[in-house]
């Protein structure tokens, strides 16, 4: 018997047979498995992948990061980045320099038998750390992969494959990592931030390459010449001068060196500074995430007069203001503090780092100009100035004649110059050791602050002490004791007479031995 098959209605259309549903390709399913094991990797190391571990008396993080062209960076906040192209690969080595740990560093200050050991307590630091780093990516990819798998696939066997090929793509970016080494390229690196003013750091990357050892013995010397700079700091000589002179004390260019803070406090504790001039660059950014790095001027018990330079900012201004014992001088401002009275500009340029084009010396004879102006002001309202201050050199040789002194830093060496109407120009090195550029030359960059000595009833500067540090890696300290010219404060207003000064050849400053 034949089953008659039911005609179709008239105007509607016969259905179509029903066909199998079409599987899914290979290749699909590969590249989903490939995308969550990727993800599931990233997540794994970006939430548990890093490790904090100290070094010596620094607190670091190390960390791999994904990345499409690997390498090398080591990040040291605030002051930069510096990028290596060590090897290719899928991976990133991330190294940031946290922060030195202040009890760690005080204790090898407080003992300093215990730097000879430094050497290997950083050495079993950095083995610890790597070996920590590299047990800890394996699980945290390992997890991270079966743990989006498990989610995706809500199946055990898949989340474990996902779990399985994570590992190997680390094992295989390790090995990339190795085969790809290339110690050369450590010559070209790619400075960001403060870092790219001080390319000669290459030279103690490249010994991170080259030979880990080595690597291990700077790295210990690094650590031992700053504790022994706070160390030195403590056996200056301390000079008793005349109960009626005013003692100052001319700081420049710190630029962001903690360590400076220990040596100003004890110069100001061991010479009974009466008041502390700052003649700028105290930063390097101008950041508001530096403004931290100036808390211990509070607490250094004097004040502290200070203008700006052109690698502080109107923030840094700002917040030094904010602080009691604290004097910001501007425009030409006066202030009198400890029995002399001081006038100030800021520097006009602000410029920290190479991708600010200045306005040069121009820009600076003019403030130079307005703050002459302000000097003599000040002394037809019968309070004339006994210092002037200023950050460039070039805006403060426009102030000869209008004033005894005039202080400025900002080429990171001291220097004395008897300008052509009088004034006496004084020019302070870095009191920071340059900051990092302390690492650019051959030789570090020396620590220097002066003791400037004033007679209380003329306020005129009588002699001052020269002081000057050994930098990184060199334990000395100079002072040497200089008079002042006694005929300064008699050439000092010709300019306003009408006279014409006489081409005299300036008689320098005479040292005296230091006791």
């Amino acid at each position: 018997m034949t089953r008659r098959t039911r005609p179709a209605r008239r105007g509607t259309r016969p259905l179509p047979a029903p066909e199998l549903a079409a599987r899914p390709r290979p290749w699909l399913r590969a590249l989903g498995l490939t995308a969550v094991v990727l993800v599931g990797a990233w997540l794994g190391l970006l939430i548990v992948g890093s490790v904090r571990t100290p070094v010596g008396p620094m607190n670091t993080t190390m960390a791999l990061r994904p990345s499409l062209t690997g390498g090398t960076k080591i990040n040291i906040s605030p002051l930069g980045a510096l990028t290596l192209d060590s090897h290719v690969a899928p991976v990133r080595l991330d190294v940031n320099v946290d922060q030195l740990d202040p009890l760690r560093s005080q204790d090898l200050v407080d003992h300093p038998e215990r730097i000879s050991g430094l050497q290997d307590e950083v050495a079993a630091d950095v083995e610890h750390g790597t070996l920590d780093l590299a047990v800890r990516s394996c699980v945290a990819v390992v997890a991270g992969a079966t743990a989006l798998g498990l989610a995706v696939y809500r199946s055990p066997r898949r989340a474990l494959a996902a779990g399985g090929l994570a590992l190997t793509l680390l094992a295989a970016s390790g090995a990339s990592a190795y085969a790809t080494w290339n110690p050369k390229s450590i010559l070209e690196p790619r400075f960001s931030g403060l870092l790219s003013s001080a390319p000669s750091v290459v030279g103690n990357a490249r010994s991170i390459v080259s030979d880990f050892n080595v690597y291990q013995s700077e790295l210990a010397r690094l650590v031992t010449n700053v504790t022994k700079l706070y160390d030195v700091t403590s056996t200056l000589p301390a000079y008793q001068p005349d109960p009626s002179t005013i003692r100052v004390l001319h700081v420049s260019d710190i630029h962001l060196n903690p360590a400076s803070w220990k040596i100003v406090s004890s110069l100001v504790e061991q010479y009974k500074v009466n008041v502390i001039v700052d003649s700028g660059d105290t930063m390097d950014h101008g950041t508001s995430a530096e403004n931290g790095f100036l808390d211990p001027i509070r607490d250094l018990g004097v004040p502290y007069v200070w203008v700006r330079g052109n690698h502080d900012s109107r923030t840094t201004q700002r917040y030094l203001r904010r602080m009691k014992n604290v004097h910001v001088l501007d425009d030409g401002r006066a202030q009198t503090v400890a029995g002399l009275r001081f006038a100030g500009i800021g520097d006009p340029q602000f410029t920290p780092d190479r991708s600010v084009v200045p306005g040069g010396d121009a820009a600076e004879q003019l403030a130079g100009d307005r703050l002459a102006s302000a000097l003599r002001d000040q002394r037809a309202a019968g309070t004339p100035v006994d210092v002037a201050i200023a950050h460039e050199p070039a805006a403060a040789r426009e102030t000869d004649g209008e004033v005894p002194l005039v202080l400025c830093g900002h080429l990171h060496h001291e220097g004395d110059e008897m300008l052509p109407y009088g004034t006496r120009l004084r020019m302070e090195g870095s009191t920071g050791g340059s900051g990092l550029r302390a690492v650019e030359h051959t030789y570090p960059a020396p620590v220097e602050a002066s003791i400037l000595y004033f007679d209380r009833d003329s306020r005129r500067l009588q002699a001052w002490d020269a002081i000057r540090l050994g930098g990184l890696g060199e334990t000395t300290a100079e002072v040497s004791r200089h008079l002042a010219d006694e005929a300064v404060g008699q050439r000092a207003h010709r300019r306003h007479a009408g006279a014409t000064p006489t081409p005299t050849a300036p008689s320098p400053a005479s040292p005296a031995p230091s006791p």
